[in-house]
């Protein structure tokens, strides 16, 4: 990823600022290949770099990824020990480039479950990239909608606010991260659920499935998504021109 590949590109009229994307199909990719499921989380990771650069060409401020859920913890335990060593090797390996690219990273999740070294891993990544604006990758892992509610809800409670105060707008301030809602939902791989993915920001995304697997997941099929997305009209619960 070099500085040239963060240029705006933007072909499209409508362009969503904060796009979430639902990573599935990795297992079934490498499948399809005769290899272990684990080669295909590496080739979903090694995608994650140039969906990264294609958002910054059409101008999307932030990308939240679905990484790993809070049900994956019942997947095998040779996958959940290898999609933690892949975390921890892509930030090793990739830090340093993203922060150059003003790549800001942030983390939501519960840490609950996730060794030390890579809690440390997770946070310094965190900490490194906290002053870079061009976009922000927000990488769900550990990772679950009502989860996320369970918590903001538990803090709401220890704030000791009163109810009678409390609005979506406040309630929002409470989650992970107080960040716009996601404008559309992406989830590749052919499957049509949210599978507690930001069940509470989500409420009026767009939603886009592809049969495509996600390490197939390129530039084009981006592009794709985007052109479906401007096709979309956005009524939020309005009548638009009754």
């Amino acid at each position: 990823m070099s500085s040239e590949d963060y240029g705006d590109d933007n072909l499209f009229q409508s362009v969503p600022h904060h796009i979430g994307i639902i990573m599935d199909g990795n297992g079934r990719w490498a499948q399809a290949r005769g290899l272990p499921r684990l080669a295909g989380h590496q080739a979903g990771v090694d995608n994650i770099k140039r969906i990264l650069e294609e958002s910054v060409r059409h101008g999307i401020k932030v990308l939240t990824i679905y990484a790993f859920s809070t049900e994956n913890w019942h997947r095998p335990p040779d996958e959940v020990s290898g999609l933690m060593r892949l975390l921890g090797l892509t930030i090793q390996r990739q830090l340093k480039e993203l922060d150059r690219n003003g790549v800001r990273i942030l983390h939501s999740g519960r840490m609950d479950g996730i060794n030390r070294h890579l809690q440390k891993q997770i946070r310094h990544a965190v900490e490194f990239t906290a002053q870079n604006d061009t976009i922000i990758l927000n990488v769900a892992f550990n990772y679950g909608g009502r989860a996320e509610i369970l918590d903001a809800t538990r803090r709401i409670i220890e704030d000791g606010l009163d109810p009678a105060a409390l609005t979506e707008e406040r309630f929002s301030q409470y989650m992970y991260h107080d960040l716009p809602d996601p404008d559309l939902i992406i989830r590749t791989g052919g499957e049509w659920r949210l599978s507690n993915f930001l069940i509470w920001q989500a409420a009026y995304a767009e939603y886009y499935t592809t049969p495509t697997y996600w390490p197939d997941f390129d530039e084009t099929e981006l592009r794709k998504a985007l052109e479906e997305f401007n096709l979309r009209e956005r009524r939020f619960g309005r009548v638009l021109n009754p």
